[in-house]
């Protein structure tokens, strides 16, 4: 399974290219054009970043995870769908940033991110309740310890889907926090 989810992983990270193309066009030089281009090569940054983060922690909960079931395997692919729509939701923040759909495209951005924490912090919950999935050798305090700090997501991009109405500049803010957060804790929890 966990072979799988990383082509996943791999091709969501493969699609973030897709969307690049030569910003030169007749009217434009390349310095301009690249100029101009900026929102799209910030979506490619911003995503690969967060498929990358999401891709470590998935990583080291696996790392606790030692048996799978259906069900696991079921919200895992569940969990998968929102990877790959990264890409598409942060070139919908990226084309719409600076003009009236700015607040809008947080929205589906934040929603995304939200739904994604409830999947991955379901998946984790089905694999400690009663230690269903767990190693042998992991403690009831490594336990704790990972569902605390998946907690933080949901409440983050909750947040996050709040302000986007408002402030699409703001909620992306908080998201890029989040992924802050949980690039840290991807290198601590090993």
């Amino acid at each position: 399974m966990e072979a799988f989810s990383d082509g996943v992983f791999a091709f969501a990270i493969t699609l973030l290219v897709l969307n690049l193309r030569d910003p030169a066009t007749s009217s434009l030089s390349l310095f301009n054009g690249l100029k101009q281009a900026w929102p799209s090569f910030f979506a490619l940054v911003t995503s690969f970043v967060t498929v990358l983060i999401m891709w470590m922690n998935h990583h080291n909960m696996f790392n606790y995870i030692r048996r799978i079931d259906r069900r696991l395997m079921l919200f895992n692919g569940v969990l998968l769908l929102f990877v790959v729509l990264t890409p598409y939701t942060t070139m919908l923040v990226a084309d719409h940033i600076s003009d009236a759909d700015a607040n809008a495209a947080a929205a589906v951005y934040a929603g995304t991110f939200f739904l994604l924490s409830l999947v991955w912090n379901g998946l984790w919950r089905y694999c400690v309740a009663g230690r269903r999935l767990l190693g042998a050798e992991i403690t009831d305090a490594q336990a704790r310890t990972i569902t605390r700090q998946y907690s933080v997501a949901p409440f983050s991009y909750g947040a996050a889907l709040v302000i986007a109405p408002f402030s699409g500049l703001a909620s992306v803010a908080v998201i890029l926090a989040v992924a802050g957060f949980f690039a840290i804790t991807a290198t601590i929890s090993d």
